[in-house]
């Protein structure tokens, strides 16, 4: 039997174990909500927390295989395979427990079958994103500046900080940190005479659209800054450091917001930049004589 290393295949797996947690915590929210509706957000909120541990698990993996010179084809493949499942799978299924149990408090009287439709579309674009980028990837040592279609990292950072914080604004009292309210979640409850009912009542038809989008933009070849390569790989001017280090405050203290601006924000600037970059193409074949 072949030898297999230990370490990165174990951080590996932990993050499957996060996803498969995640869907656990999903399945509880809706089985013991109907005694106390409160039990829906905390679970889910664990699921959301479960999800983003397991993305820090999907980083660690690759470069404790670096570190330790254990770099394998098997690495490779369980690697795919447990992100097909914490971010192809879970986000999907959190998204159609979000739609079916808050669905009604929006008026969205939706169809089951067109809700596992939109998760499906989901789960199953994210498998097939991964295995063309594990077809594509023929030189593990060969590393881009770019991806081709959104990372499902980034696709499941979208939908789950979208639902993430969803329910701390429908419960403010999840945003606490050891027995304290934090910052955002001050904010929140000094700004009680703000009804959020109307913006929060969009968010089940929104990931209804957001499941399939996010999916097509998976398997695009729109490309996408490779994050770890743009910190690590080029020198950046003394305000990009700036940038960061209060970005990284902003996470802190508004860990959630921070999550939603950052993958959502990140999924479309993908879109921006080449609909951007073909305007400017376009813009010389006019000549200089063209009407407006």
């Amino acid at each position: 039997m072949k030898k297999i290393h230990l370490l990165p295949n174990l951080v590996t797996l932990a993050n499957a174990f996060c996803g498969l947690l995640a869907l656990s915590k999903a399945i509880d929210a809706l089985a013991y909500s109907a005694g106390d509706p409160r039990i829906f957000y905390f679970k889910m909120q664990s699921a959301c927390m479960l999800v983003f541990l397991g993305m820090v698990f999907d980083s660690l993996d690759g470069w404790v295989a670096r570190l330790t010179g254990s770099q394998s084809a098997f690495g490779a493949q369980l690697d795919s395979f447990s992100d097909a499942l914490t971010f192809g799978v879970v986000p999907a299924m959190l998204a159609k427990v979000l739609i079916e149990h808050q669905g009604h408090l929006s008026g969205l009287r939706g169809d089951p079958r067109v809700h596992f439709l939109a998760a499906a579309s989901f789960a199953l674009l994210a498998i097939l994103r991964l295995v063309r980028f594990n077809l594509e990837s023929t030189d593990p040592k060969q590393h881009s500046a770019f991806f081709r279609g959104l990372p499902s990292p980034a696709a499941a950072g979208a939908v789950v900080s979208t639902i993430w914080l969803y329910l701390l604004l429908r419960r403010p009292e999840l945003e606490a940190d050891e027995g304290t309210t934090t910052p955002f979640g001050r904010m929140v409850r000094g700004m009680d005479t703000v009804n959020w009912s109307p913006i929060l009542d969009w968010v089940p038809p929104l990931l209804l659209v957001m499941l399939p989008a996010l999916g097509l933009l998976m398997v695009s070849r729109v490309r996408y800054v490779h994050a770890v390569e743009f910190i690590t790989r080029e020198r950046r001017s003394f305000f990009v450091l700036v940038g960061v280090i209060f970005g990284l405050m902003f996470l802190y203290l508004a860990p959630v917001p921070a999550l939603f601006l950052i993958f959502n924000g990140f999924a479309l600037h993908g879109v921006v930049r080449i609909l951007w970059t073909r305007r400017r193409r376009a813009l010389p074949a006019r000549g200089p004589d063209a009407g407006p």
